[in-house]
């Protein structure tokens, strides 16, 4: 499986697109924005696109979800419902931040935990890791070693707690305890910013490092 990362709107958020090689399918996970250079990268890439994923209902993470689902008949799935009064307010969050318009959509699927997600003859296993938001949601895929981890970890940093319904508490036990787990050898692409292994965060991250739990 390849993935290609595209930064989209003022955020500068990682939109990734995630292709089976074998069968060139494709998902875009989080499409915040910028739907011309979306629909570009497909093209380069050679790519049919099948799916949309969501981490998250922030508007820089989904805002251009629904645009994308039309524009190319493709299903949207996740985040959890936990996550719909983001989804319901989306279109006053995009006028209040300048963001393009966009309206509230229902995603075509509610993730879980323990869900999976496929397209092509990939398949990623759905891990529920609230804090940031309260529907939040990690895609990994075992094989590959690799992390879909939206706002919840970065390198060297965590995800904000102090939106509505955002816990720090709750977002420390979902990286200690949902995510190390997975193996200090995963790779993980975040919302924002740069990739990095649980491993290295483990180890260097001020937030969230073993040495701060004993």
């Amino acid at each position: 499986m390849q993935c290609a990362i595209i930064p989209v709107t003022p955020y500068q958020q990682n939109c990734s697109i995630l292709v089976c090689e074998e069968t060139r399918r494709a998902a875009l996970v989080d499409p915040g924005g910028d739907v011309p250079r979306l629909r570009d990268a497909l093209k380069q890439l050679d790519v049919t696109l099948e799916k949309v994923f969501l981490t998250h209902a922030h508007l820089d993470h989904c805002a251009a979800a629904d645009v994308v689902r039309k524009e190319f008949g493709v299903p949207i799935e996740g985040p959890h419902i936990e996550d719909k009064f983001w989804l319901d307010q989306l279109g006053e969050a995009t006028r209040r931040m300048g963001f393009p318009p966009a309206d509230p959509f229902v995603p075509d699927r509610w993730l879980k935990d323990g869900d999976t997600v496929s397209f092509g003859a990939q398949t990623l296993e759905v891990l529920h890791c609230p804090g940031h938001t309260p529907g939040h949601v990690v895609f990994f895929h075992r094989g590959e070693r690799l992390a879909l981890v939206g706002d919840v970890l970065f390198q060297g940093s965590i995800g904000r707690t102090d939106f509505p319904r955002g816990d720090y508490d709750t977002l420390i036990h979902s990286i200690r305890d949902k995510l190390w787990p997975l193996g200090d050898d995963v790779t993980f692409v975040p919302g924002h910013g740069p990739a990095s292994t649980f491993g290295d965060e483990r180890k260097h991250n001020p937030f969230v490092a073993d040495m701060r739990f004993g």
